[in-house]
């Protein structure tokens, strides 16, 4: 179940299997889920696996759930545990996972719907499930992966590339646009029966094309021609459910102000982001910083952007107290600017923001990413370190 070559994935060690706790696997289609689900059953000889989106199952629901768990009792020993793959395909699926749970019986799950999984989990199994979020392959494991080596060149090439796993074997672009195609029609237009679904893959292929930039939704009904502002809010969040897009709101110490500001999206892999919204112009520095974003995300932060209008911006803030740690990865409490290079013509716009930012988040924590330089910089005595991104990406 397994494909060539086998990459650990960098959550792997995370994800345990724990009597009466149902372990669920998230994430968009392609990303991996089952070949990880396939690794942990390896922990498990004997394991039943069942794949939810087989046209044998077709049309299966909840009130199948009797006749499949006593098939799944005539075929393995009381102790077998079970994994099964994106549960959301049949309705009810959650009364199943909680029978199973109740049998003492040790259940993985995968999907591929946030909001599906969280609203059914949280009705029939809350407290009794562990979720881990999996994204396209992490700069270190498309270093796995391709048998590239650390740095600039490798960097420049996974930001081309993306993380999907099938298109790095394959190279064929083809099977991206697919990829965006098959989610937004299964996981967003069918799954919420929306009639426009042209509307939906041009909302997807805008906020593609303008990563990091803040939108409203007033603005996006209006240039991309839907019917009203509670349509496009309605349609972004299925897209975001369907982990297309990763959202970075306004940071503020107003409530209020965090909910009404507009937010910032993200693509959830810049190979896909490439393929779907091809670029006239190099756009290396809009698909570092979403690298980053993506790379936030990945160790669990809920990043917000800093701005004050027509004065400075700061990429993203991390709430609490931390740094970037030696082995790359950054705790809580710091400011972030991407840049591809620091230089004379930029270093004043970058190090305003950074500092604005810091003071208003009340952190001493200010870091720049770069493509290649280190350094630390001096501004308005406060030392602020200059990273190379390929050295601090996980």
């Amino acid at each position: 179940m397994v494909e060539p070559p086998e990459i650990q994935r960098a959550n792997r060690a995370n994800i345990k299997l724990l009597p009466g706790f149902a372990t669920v696997l998230t994430g968009i289609r392609r990303c991996g889920k089952s070949t990880l689900q396939a690794q942990l059953m390896r922990d498990f000889p004997g394991a039943f696996y069942c794949n939810f989106e087989n046209p044998g199952l077709f049309g299966m629901d909840e009130r199948d759930c009797p006749a499949f768990l006593a098939a799944l009792d005539a075929v393995t020993p009381p102790s077998a545990a079970v994994f099964l793959d994106e549960v959301q395909e049949i309705s009810g699926w959650q009364r199943l996972v909680r029978a199973l749970l109740d049998r003492g019986r040790m259940t993985c799950v995968t999907g591929s719907n946030a909001s599906l999984l969280g609203r059914e989990l949280g009705a029939k199994l809350t407290g009794r499930h562990l979720s881990h979020r999996l994204q396209p392959f992490c700069y270190s494991e498309y270093l796995a992966f391709t048998g590239r080596t650390r740095g600039r060149d490798s960097l420049l090439a996974w930001l081309d590339d993306g993380g999907f796993p099938a298109y790095l074997r394959t190279r064929d672009a083809t099977l991206l646009w697919e990829l965006l195609r098959d989610v937004v029609q299964r996981d967003v237009v069918s799954r919420h029966n929306l009639r426009e679904a042209a509307h939906v893959m041009n909302l997807a292929l805008f906020l593609y094309a303008h990563t990091g930039q803040p939108v409203s939704f007033q603005s996006l009904a209006k240039n991309l021609a839907i019917p009203g502002a509670t349509q496009v809010s309605a349609a972004v969040e299925f897209l975001r459910d369907a982990y297309l897009l990763l959202l970075v709101p306004k940071f503020s110490q107003s409530f209020k102000q965090r909910v009404v500001a507009p937010a910032k999206y993200y693509a959830i892999d810049n190979g896909l982001r490439r393929a779907c919204s091809p670029q006239h112009a190099p756009d290396v520095g809009r698909r570092l910083e979403n690298a980053v974003a993506l790379e936030l995300f990945r160790l669990g932060h809920a990043p917000a952007y800093a701005a004050e209008k027509d004065a400075w911006e700061c990429d993203f803030v991390t709430a609490g107290g931390g740094a970037v740690t030696a082995s790359g990865g950054m705790n809580s409490g710091a400011v972030v600017q991407v840049c591809l290079e620091l230089n004379d013509g930029n270093f004043a716009r970058e190090t305003r923001g950074l500092l604005a930012a810091a003071t208003l988040a009340r952190t001493d924590h200010a870091f720049i990413l770069t493509l290649d330089q280190r350094d630390t910089a001096l501004a308005d005595g406060r030392n602020i370190k200059v990273i190379p991104a390929w050295e601090w990406l996980g």
